[in-house]
């Protein structure tokens, strides 16, 4: 077994109204059953005692909060919930986002990241986000992905974030991500490719401990374009993206129709999937592993998981929410700070 990270991880609140607090609160109710590493949750301490509260009825637990500082909580993790302070306020009932929810969100997120860098934490895990809600307060950008390759941004060198999905059964990039259809096959390139599948490879390597990666490339159009009959995307796009990665002594092969990638035997032949858009990639692992699937940011010079989905306003404060997808992400984002050290 890997030795456990340094530094606690630095868990967000996501949005305030949502299932985050619940998500967070349950998994810290099963730490020792699950051996779960040391986090804290950077938020409003006020809010997230509120919800404890209210959960603790539902859960029939007794859950403690503490405010601490990051140094402070993996001291503190063993008898309460460690939550770090941002300075922004929430005051959002569950499923109720109010003018608070966005900051709350977003100072959440940039503390995160600015606790890594600053060796305060060993990684970022972060709750889920509702889009709808920053939009109406000016976030200018796609999602988390991207708001986090900007945190991440220097003078001298801008990264470029690649999603992957993972799952002990699956694992899958998108090569583009939160762009309509249209868009994506207008900035879909071989070097977009390239660079796509050299940082996966690289990082399935450095923090997934793969030796040697095998990546399967999907083909975009239906059987992957059938020899040209059904679209010369693989012949213009793939194939020579597949060249200079072959060269490269990557082992990457395709481009392979998407419709028969995905079934058990063939997921025994590969590590990871990349495939040309968002849904091609996203469908077949929530299909296989939509409980347990967590959401990896490749490309950053800090690790990022998260579970993979949604705030579900519909269910928070009912004790209904599952934690298996957050307690996945802060279980890999343990094992890739491990890793990494």
């Amino acid at each position: 077994m890997a030795p456990a990270p340094a530094k606690p991880l630095a868990l967000t609140l996501g949005e305030p109204a949502g299932i985050g607090p619940d998500i967070t609160i349950a998994a810290w109710l099963r730490r020792r059953e699950l051996a779960l590493p040391a986090f804290y949750l950077l938020g409003d301490e006020a809010l997230i005692a509120q919800r404890a509260r209210l959960l603790g009825r539902s859960f029939g637990a007794d859950v403690r909060v503490a405010a601490v500082s990051p140094a402070e909580a993996e001291a503190a993790f063993t008898d309460a919930l460690p939550v770090v302070a941002t300075g922004e306020h929430a005051t959002a009932a569950p499923g109720k986002p109010d003018a608070s929810s966005a900051p709350a969100a977003l100072a959440s997120i940039r503390r995160a990241v600015g606790d890594v860098r600053a060796g305060l934490a060993s990684a970022v895990v972060t709750n889920p986000i509702a889009k709808s809600v920053l939009y109406r307060a000016g976030f200018r950008h796609p999602g988390h992905t991207e708001f986090l390759a900007e945190l991440a941004s220097s003078d001298s060198h801008i990264p470029q974030p690649v999603m992957m999905l993972w799952s002990p059964r699956l694992a899958v990039v998108p090569v583009t991500i939160h762009v309509s259809l249209h868009d994506a096959l207008a900035q879909l390139s071989s070097d977009l490719i390239v660079s796509t599948v050299r940082i996966v490879a690289a990082e399935l390597n450095s923090r997934f401990g793969i030796a040697r990666p095998r990546i399967a490339i999907s083909g975009l159009n239906p059987h992957a374009g059938e020899d040209g009959s059904l679209g010369h995307e693989e012949q213009t796009v793939i194939a020579p993206a597949l060249k200079v990665l072959r060269n490269e002594g990557i082992d990457a092969k395709g481009p392979l129709p998407a419709d028969t990638m995905f079934h058990e035997a063939a997921r025994e032949t590969y590590d990871c999937a990349v495939c040309m858009y968002h849904d091609q990639a996203l469908i077949p692992i929530k299909t296989v592993a939509f409980d347990d699937a967590v959401n990896v940011t490749l490309g950053l010079p800090f690790i990022r998981t998260s579970p993979d989905h949604g705030t579900a306003f519909d269910i928070a404060g009912t004790g209904k929410a599952n934690p298996a997808s957050l307690i996945a992400a802060l279980k890999l984002a343990s094992r890739m700070a491990a890793a990494n050290n």
